[in-house]
């Protein structure tokens, strides 16, 4: 199901039920990028710690946007199976030949703000400086357009007379209301739904009592509430306290902090602090399927979807009991037929999937008892129990990051130094499309002549390639010999064992 700004506050109480009584829920984003470009060495690196790539990601983070959430709420009930609700901030075409369209982002997407921004709205509410800001041409156009429409009609019309407005998305409906009231001292408004206003022609005297009417829906606490948008069920989720399950979920949660809770913290503890209060229960099915690949024989794919027909097709526990059927919600079966990677709300559906299926998989591997027909998932939880808050960390120096302790130490794979003879000025951009070609790797450097290559495939080819280099000198990289902090240390050390030699000798001769 997809829901956009108009119909997100009529569905929120049916969204809240579902919730509440769902066993978990998955989540899948995407966003207008995933890293700037704008900062100087932003992108991912084997050479980072969780940290380091903390620091980098939040940057992207607070530069670009979130435009589509998908929500795939998994409840186990008799009656249906009721495992899919998707839930769209837009339909944004991120990648064009997946077929996102572009019109629904700019003009039905749902709203949100962080508890900063949510202040600051209140503040300007209460103290009544808060004004409409529409910035877009096309939003311009259209509160011009029902002005100009209503200034002409009340000119001739008589009190009491009404006008209808058509064709407004969710935000105009809001916007168009406050500025004719905020305009003409003699007109009323009301919302009709299906993208109308009702203008009604009013005296002073009645508009005032009107306004103080509890049915108002230009209330100042109806005002912030649509302006919260999905910040509301974002609470929802949060008051539920249902695992929460995604897939390389590492920039979905800090996109999560940024935009929802609060503006990024610069510690990356305190991030982890505050996502394991809002989530204590979260897991990264990236985790769980590597897992899987080492214990089953399990054919090595990345993406999600491989990940999904792969234990869709293969039988690869013929002796337990299958595993539970996931079936689609009443209304909610568009994946059933269509296939949409990308597409946020599939690829929660089959985030969610995957975990199940993944999990039924170890509970038959794990015991020697017979696995029970019908699972529960608090049985699933048990044998994922060592994956739970361990979200995956792409290209760095350990495997998952954890957020309910402290993170492993940081391990990195074998590394090559390269040494620069007769090749002045070299830099580290020249050093990558030196090597490119020969394996996947990181560069850093190391001295003026010196530059370290990280890669998480071993390098024999390199080395055997650059054995007779008339420039560079590639070799293995051990920290005793090549680091420089070692290399200063032992120096040091050099000059004080030398000194000493010579004040025994100095004194040696005095005695």
């Amino acid at each position: 199901m997809e829901v956009g700004a108009e119909g997100f506050a009529r569905r929120l109480p049916r969204l809240r039920r579902r919730i509440l009584r769902a066993a978990f829920v998955a989540l899948d984003m995407e966003f207008t990028g995933l890293h700037s470009t704008s900062v100087q060495n932003n992108e991912p690196s084997l050479f980072d710690s969780p940290a380091e790539r903390y620091v980098k990601a939040r940057q992207s983070v607070q530069r670009f946007t979130l435009v589509q959430l998908g929500l795939a709420i998994f409840s186990k009930e008799n009656s249906s199976k009721d495992v899919e609700f998707t839930l769209s901030a837009s339909s944004i075409q991120f990648l064009s030949h997946y077929g996102f369209d572009y019109n629904k982002f700019l003009k039905d997407g749902i709203p949100y703000m962080n508890e900063v921004q949510e202040k600051i709205l209140r503040q300007r509410l209460l103290a009544g400086t808060w004004k409409v800001c529409s910035t877009s041409n096309a939003d311009r156009d259209v509160l011009k357009k029902a002005i100009d429409e209503v200034t002409s009609w009340i000119a001739v019309a008589k009190e009491e007379d009404t006008m209808i407005l058509q064709d407004l998305n969710g935000d105009h409906v809001l916007e168009v209301q406050l500025v004719l009231r905020q305009a003409l001292e003699n007109v009323w408004t009301e919302p009709l739904g299906d993208k109308k206003v009702m203008v009604k022609k009013v005296s002073p005297e009645h508009r005032q009592l009107l306004e103080n009417s509890s049915y108002d829906h230009c209330q100042k606490k109806l005002i912030l509430l649509s302006a919260r948008g999905f910040t509301n069920l974002f609470q929802i989720l949060v008051k539920a306290n249902k695992p929460l399950v995604g897939h390389n979920m590492f920039m979905d949660l800090m996109h999560l902090h940024d935009k929802f809770y609060r503006p990024l913290p610069e510690s990356y503890e305190e991030f982890k602090r505050n996502i394991h209060n809002l989530f204590p229960v979260i897991i990264d099915t990236k985790t769980v399927t590597k897992s899987v690949q080492k214990k089953c024989l399990f054919p090595r794919v990345s993406s999600l979807l491989e990940v999904y027909a792969v234990l869709c097709s293969s039988n690869l526990n013929p002796k337990g009991p299958p595993c539970p059927v996931i079936a689609l919600a009443s209304g909610c079966s568009r994946y059933a037929e269509k296939k949409s990677p990308h597409e946020a709300g599939y690829d929660a559906f089959l985030c969610g999937s995957v975990l199940l299926m993944s999990a039924h998989l170890l509970l038959c591997r794990s015991t020697d008892d017979a696995v029970e027909a019908d699972p529960s998932f608090s049985q699933y939880l048990t044998v994922l129990a060592e994956h739970v808050n361990k979200v995956n960390f792409i290209r760095g120096g350990v495997s998952s990051i954890n957020f309910s302790g402290e993170d492993v130490p940081c391990r990195h794979p074998p590394a090559l130094i390269v040494h620069v003879q007769g090749w002045p000025g070299l830099t580290e951009r020249q050093i990558y499309q030196e090597f490119k070609a020969r394996c996947r790797f990181d560069v850093r450097r190391l001295s003026k002549n010196q530059f370290i290559l990280l890669s998480s495939q071993y390098k024999q080819l390199v080395l055997r390639d650059y054995r007779h280099h008339p420039h560079l000198q590639v070799s293995v990289y051990r920290h005793w010999r090549h680091s420089p902090s070692v290399n200063c240390l032992l120096q040091i050390s050099g000059i004080v064992a030398l000194w000493s030699v010579l004040a025994f000798a100095l004194g040696g001769t005095s005695s």
